[in-house]
């Protein structure tokens, strides 16, 4: 189940060396220029979850599989990208293919590194962008509303388009159309706007652990929740360390844990994921459902044949199975329980499918 991160912003904020930390490569050019980026790339990242490690050892496993997030480094967009500035009409389809975006904040001043503004204002920045993507939304929805293109359309598409080009138009948040349709009729729209967002604030070395005047300024108007601080050159060194070495330089610079972990921990959060389990001496495995998924659909993700012939999971909770060691003492201590097609599979779930073929 693959779920992509886009990571946008204006040229020169450190989109693409932020991508090569989270990577852990060098496969995206960073270089000091504008659009030196300009086909996306595209990393794949394990998710960080000490359950998966705890589990392997409990159940001997001979391999650990964490579950994946992807990443996709999208080039630099520029006032006017909305009329094809700076290819911006290309970037901005690469922006529909994502399931989020994580917003990239300049909040560091350089002599060095170019800024395609004449100053740094994390606030304008970020508005540049998303004034881009409601400008894109709307040549969009004008073209579905079309005579011709309206009769292709479901009803409840129609709505949802005609009152968010009102909302454009009148500059009220997109967000609320949340208040007036399901998540599932929205996402079929389309529309760049109403993408789960992240920010990410692009700091200064010396501004790690507590901030600067950049950023502060930006969480005051956008708050801490959707908010992480990230020094993504730092984060990028931090990543060449071998693990003793790293450990020893973030204890130096005072970081407790590395700003990629909690994006990454952010993200899965932010697409409203999950994760399962399945465990055993050949291999213990992290699974990304949606939350409130059927055990069914869950079993699905393993195999479309678990799901078609699914008869029941056996199900033990995570704190139950570290609790009774593995899968013989929770059964043996009533923990491990039988769930059927109704059943929604909980976050730490450790499942064991039953099944027809």
């Amino acid at each position: 189940m693959g779920f992509k991160c886009g990571i946008v912003g204006l040229p020169n904020v450190g989109k693409s060396t932020l991508f090569n930390a989270l990577t852990n490569s060098n496969k995206a050019q960073a270089e000091n220029f504008p659009f030196c980026t300009i086909d996306p790339n595209l990393g794949v990242v394990p998710v960080p979850d000490i359950r998966l490690d705890n589990l392997a050892k409990i159940s001997e496993s001979k391999k650990k599989i964490n579950t994946t997030m992807s990443f996709v480094d999208i080039a630099g967009l520029v006032k006017g990208a909305s009329k094809g500035e700076g290819l911006g009409n290309k970037f901005l389809s690469h922006i529909r293919e994502v399931d989020a975006i994580v917003h990239m904040i300049r909040c560091f001043d350089s002599q060095d590194i170019q800024n395609v503004n004449t100053n740094v204002d994390p606030i304008r920045d970020l508005e540049i962008i998303e004034t881009e993507m409601k400008l894109s939304d709307l040549e969009s929805i004008e073209k579905r509303l079309d005579k011709k293109n309206k009769k292709k359309i479901e009803e409840e598409q129609i709505k949802i388009l005609e009152m968010a080009s009102n909302y454009i138009n009148k500059d009220t948040n997109l967000e609320k159309l949340k208040e007036n349709f399901e998540m599932k009729d929205l996402n079929q729209s389309g529309l760049l706007s109403i993408k789960p967002k992240l920010y990410v604030c692009n700091i200064d070395e010396k501004s790690i652990g507590n901030g600067n005047k950049y950023s502060d300024s930006f969480i005051k108007i956008y708050g801490e929740s959707n908010t992480i601080i990230i020094s993504a050159d730092t984060e990028n060194q931090i990543n060449q360390l071998d693990l003793e070495e790293k450990k020893k330089y973030m204890k130096m610079i005072g970081l407790e844990d590395t700003g990629l972990n909690t994006l990454i921990k952010k993200g899965y959060e932010l697409l409203n994921l999950e994760t399962f389990f399945t465990s055993g001496p050949e291999e213990t495995r992290a699974w990304t459902i949606t939350k409130n998924c059927p055990a069914p659909k869950a079993a699905g993700i393993i195999h479309t044949d678990f799901e078609k012939g699914f008869i029941r999971a056996e199900t033990v909770s995570y704190d139950d199975f570290v609790k009774n060691n593995g899968w013989i003492n929770s059964k043996a201590t009533g923990k491990m329980r039988l769930e059927g097609k109704e059943y929604l599979v909980k976050d730490g779930d450790i499942l064991n499918f039953r099944f027809n073929t």
